[in-house]
């Protein structure tokens, strides 16, 4: 096998291939024992049919296909490893030559990850920010663990749904009078003022009784997904099936012993401001390394290729609906409640995809200028926290690191991580 490399504009460049004739006939000859099995030729059993005869009625051209999808991924990645070249995209290949006794010659147009200018990245400085622990940071802390505490009760029948209060309602939407898709539920638990629906069809929930059923009318987006509903009016017939409402348990020795191994609720309190106070040395760690990773960053030369973007895009938008799909709700809903669509979700993705890319480039190009090199022992250490963190052993998490070919996404992670801390050591 030959291959060349051709360096072209915005990251791309031209892979030319050139594989051997022995090599083109034997993936030809894998190609018939796979098709062969499947074909149906009269006077033959099945997978039974001579060579000679196959091509004579189908002709070898009909192989051509199936040699090449058996073979195209081998050479291809063997050019790459010989070019030294690092893709980021599937390649755009367009085969020139390709016959039985024939070399195979094809080009491919990759998409390539790109060069990395670093700026200055040592002797960064850092303003100091206050990470104090406040009282009115315990209080907010205390309040959380009341919520989190709190009962869901059902209220009495002539009870009204009010703002904090989660309504079990069913709902239609009409336009025009005409019941629409994706416009109704039954049982849905509607917390009010979490802002989940459209703007207005809370609000108007405020105030109903159990069982009591009511028009609520509502006006679709201008910017809404669907185009026929965008900027319409819109009747939701709104039936209230139950309410219910927060119990908040009393802040005192009796809860702090409920939540926690205290007696007393100041015990809690001081227990609280130690893990604020250790929290807000991790944030202030956090924040120095951020600084000093964004004025890296911005320091650097990169021309990025658009489909690193949206790769990343499509990673966050995955993220996300499998969020979602932990709160009961998709991708759908989503779109339906809020207005939006896969388009808008993508650009309100975008920017922070660009950050996202940008910053693992830069760190990349750090660690290489470095020599910032992962051991034995810090891939043991960090299954040994890892280990201790998910309650198994650090051999078991390696098999199952190994298993899925996840040691080198773990590696590539302290790797980045070491870097990082490069930045601070060297850092003002």
């Amino acid at each position: 096998m030959k291959a060349t490399w051709e360096k072209l504009e915005n990251n791309q460049g031209v892979l030319t291939v050139e594989v051997e004739e022995t090599r083109v006939d034997k993936a030809i000859d894998q190609a018939f024992n796979k098709v062969v099995k499947k074909i149906n030729v009269p006077g033959f059993r099945k997978g039974k049919v001579p060579r000679k005869i196959f091509e004579a009625r189908f002709g070898i051209e009909s192989l051509y296909q199936d040699a090449l999808d058996i073979i195209l991924p081998e050479v291809y990645s063997e050019a790459v490893q010989e070019t030294g070249i690092d893709p980021v995209d599937r390649p755009e290949v367009d085969v020139e030559q390709m016959g039985k006794g024939q070399k195979l010659v094809f080009k491919a147009t990759v998409t390539v990850k790109p060069e990395v200018k670093l700026g200055d990245y040592k002797g960064l400085a850092v303003e100091a920010k206050d990470f104090a622990v406040t009282d009115e940071a315990i209080a907010e802390e205390l309040t959380a663990m009341q919520n989190r505490s709190a009962e869901l009760v059902v209220l009495e029948d002539d009870a009204a749904v009010a703002t904090g209060d989660f309504a079990i309602i069913d709902f239609t939407g009409f336009v025009e009078g005409e019941e629409f898709e994706g416009g109704s539920a039954e049982n849905y638990q509607l917390e009010i003022g979490s802002g989940t629906f459209i703007p207005g069809f809370e609000d108007q929930v405020i105030g109903m009784k159990k069982d009591e059923e009511k028009d609520v009318s509502v006006t679709f987006p201008e910017d809404y997904h669907a185009q026929d509903l965008a900027g319409e009016p819109v009747v939701f017939k709104v039936k209230v099936n139950e309410i219910k409402r927060k119990n908040l348990p009393e802040l005192d020795d009796e809860f702090a012993k409920d939540v926690s191994e205290f007696d007393t609720l100041d015990e809690l309190k001081a227990d609280i401001k130690n893990k604020l106070e250790e929290k807000a040395k991790v944030d202030a760690e956090n924040f120095k390394k951020e600084s000093l990773i964004e004025q890296a960053t911005a320091n650097a030369t990169i021309d990025i290729p658009e489909v690193m973007v949206e790769q990343e895009i499509n990673h966050m938008v995955n993220d996300f609906a499998q969020r979602l799909q932990y709160q009961g709700m998709n991708l759908d809903l989503y779109y339906q409640f809020t207005g939006l669509d896969e388009e808008k979700l993508r650009d309100q993705f975008r920017e922070d995809a660009q950050k996202r890319v940008r910053t693992s480039l830069v760190l990349e190009a750090i660690s290489e200028a470095e020599k910032v090199e992962v051991t034995e022992e810090d891939v043991n250490a960090e299954l040994d926290v890892m280990a201790e963190q998910y309650k198994r052993s650090a051999d078991e998490l390696r098999k199952i690191f190994a298993g899925r070919d996840g040691l080198a996404s773990l590696n590539q992670d302290i790797r980045m991580r070491k870097t990082i801390d490069l930045l601070v050591a060297n850092s003002k």
